[in-house]
């Protein structure tokens, strides 16, 4: 018989990320789960023996220093091994940004199966999750704040196992496009894009140019410009301001990239914006319509 010790946690269950359960088990040989589904994310980690996984039409065989995603609603079935079964830790958690956050860390129900060096890390945090056990806001807190230290160690050694190279640069080109989208109103720069995504910046260019079709600084002035003809015509800030919220600091280089792209200055945009003329509009959300379309196509 499986020897676990497992804690459930109940109560209002809402936000981005949670925590429904943790637990860890030492194994009998053939322990089997499944076949059978699960309510919410769960992530196994092996800390000894090893074990079978079929999830997703694939079979696996987790081991010492792997572990292994079960999405919701997924039918899954592992097994513990004949003669060395496994020793593992267990956390179940979900929330509204919980698949998101998978995504990034790549992992998926095509990719589950991981490995991580942070044995002992892992084990603490989940450890620490069980001696918090009680009702409170205090421990509710602490728990959930063990969980994204969970994940973020995963995150941060983790191997993904069968990931190919179209995964791969999906991966780093969202990360990219979400790093514009949330900091374009910065004076960032191309370079400080590949250093989020912890690639050189020559590669970012090769995987913008063919996710995109155009290069990662055509993307960032792109997104800039549009917000910054967004602005023009909804307020009546000055063109100075307007620059400075779109990231640029010297507001001729502003003019200069506004003229390039939109064929006029700031001011004169504003004025044919003022003037109502249907044709001017409709090109205009067109404009904003192709390329939010765009955005979502790398974010999908």
């Amino acid at each position: 018989m499986e020897k676990a010790y497992e804690l459930e946690f109940f109560g209002e269950k809402s936000g981005s990320l949670f925590l429904n359960c943790c637990g860890m088990s030492r194994t009998e040989p053939f322990h089997s789960f499944g076949p059978a589904i699960k309510p919410h994310y769960v992530i196994h980690f092996v800390l000894s023996g090893r074990g079978r996984l079929s999830i997703g039409g694939k079979e696996y065989f987790p081991e010492q220093g792997y572990g292994f995603l079960i999405p919701p609603e997924e039918l899954v079935f592992y097994q513990a091994d004949e003669e060395n079964p496994w020793t593992y830790i267990w956390v179940g958690f979900n929330g509204s940004m919980a698949d998101e956050l998978l995504k990034a860390m790549g992992l998926s129900l095509s990719s589950p199966v991981f490995c991580s060096d942070k044995e002992q890390e892992l084990s603490r945090a989940v450890m620490d999750m069980m001696e918090h056990n009680r009702v409170g806001i205090a421990n509710d807190l602490r728990r959930n704040g063990q969980l994204h230290l969970f994940l973020s160690l995963i995150a941060e050694s983790a191997r993904v196992e069968e990931r190919g190279e179209t995964d791969r640069a999906g991966h780093y080109v969202r990360r990219a496009v979400e790093f514009i989208l949330n900091n374009y109103c910065n004076p960032i720069k191309i370079t400080d894009v590949a250093s989020y995504v912890c690639i050189n910046r020559s590669y970012l260019y090769t995987l913008f140019r063919g996710a995109m079709g155009m290069s990662p600084q055509q993307f960032l002035t792109s997104f800039r410009i549009n917000k910054a003809a967004e602005l023009l015509q909804v307020t009546s800030l000055p063109v100075e301001s307007i620059a400075l919220s779109c990231g640029y600091l010297d507001p001729l280089v502003f003019t200069k990239s506004f003229k390039q792209m939109k064929q006029m200055s700031p001011s004169a945009y504003r004025k044919e914006m003022q003037k109502g003329e249907s044709r001017k509009s409709e090109e205009y959300l067109k404009q904003i319509e192709d390329f939010i379309n765009q955005v979502n196509k790398i974010n999908t």
